[in-house]
């Protein structure tokens, strides 16, 4: 009876440490737009020996391509990419201080970008404490939690690549539908000059020249 009573407390600690585990983890999302020929940089201070993680993806504009490059605190170039729709780079920091990572659309003079991009730092941190003293039941406990994490953990990942595919295309689908926008107006401008082109040369055909009245007196 007291095992029973116990269970559902039990439960509940676990979830809430799994869910504590899940904010321990540090990261920073973002969406930012990229004017033409401009360049957005960001610095984060790291100690040495941590990993930090970088994923970005262009969402919209021109050619949906972005520079990228990152920096070390000596200001040696330890990422460098010309032209990405998106990429993923990861890397254990050697030395301590202001690591620097940049977005460039320098390369265009006329179209702005939106860019997402996720940074992650270190490794994520077991999200529950060591349980080897508790008994089987409580352990099979944390194995759910565990394999429900992973699971919310995947689905997070998935979501948040469906949104940016969906922005993506939201994007493409309104460039293309201003593009038909335009070239139908520009046709319609065109059948309307060569209606009237077409119209003034048939009445010039028709058109009776009248004798000049020098010749009519001779």
């Amino acid at each position: 009876g007291s095992v029973r009573g116990a269970m559902p407390g039990a439960v509940r600690t676990l979830c809430l440490a799994a869910l504590l585990g899940a904010l321990r983890a540090g990261g920073t999302e973002l969406t930012l737009e990229l004017p033409d020929s401009a360049q957005r940089c960001f610095h984060q201070e790291l100690e040495s020996g941590v990993k930090f993680t970088l994923d970005y993806q262009v969402i919209s504009g021109g050619h949906y391509d972005v520079d990228c490059y990152v920096e070390d605190p000596n200001g040696k170039t330890i990422y460098q990419e010309t032209k990405k729709q998106y990429d993923s780079f990861s890397h254990h920091t050697e030395a301590k201080g202001v690591y620097t990572f940049c977005f460039s659309n320098e390369f265009s003079t006329f179209s702005h970008k939106i860019v997402y991009f996720d940074f992650q730092v270190g490794d994520e941190p077991p999200i529950l404490p060591d349980m080897n003293n508790r008994v089987t039941a409580l352990t099979q406990l944390e194995s759910a939690c565990v394999t429900i994490h992973e699971m919310l953990k995947a689905v997070i990942d998935s979501q948040t690549h469906y949104r940016l595919r969906e922005a993506q295309d939201r994007s493409r689908a309104e460039e293309l539908n201003g593009r038909v926008s335009y070239w139908s107006v520009g046709e319609t401008l065109i059948l309307f000059v060569v209606s009237i082109g077409q119209v003034v040369l048939l009445k010039s055909f028709f058109t009776e020249k009248r004798p000049s009245s020098g010749g009519a007196g001779t």
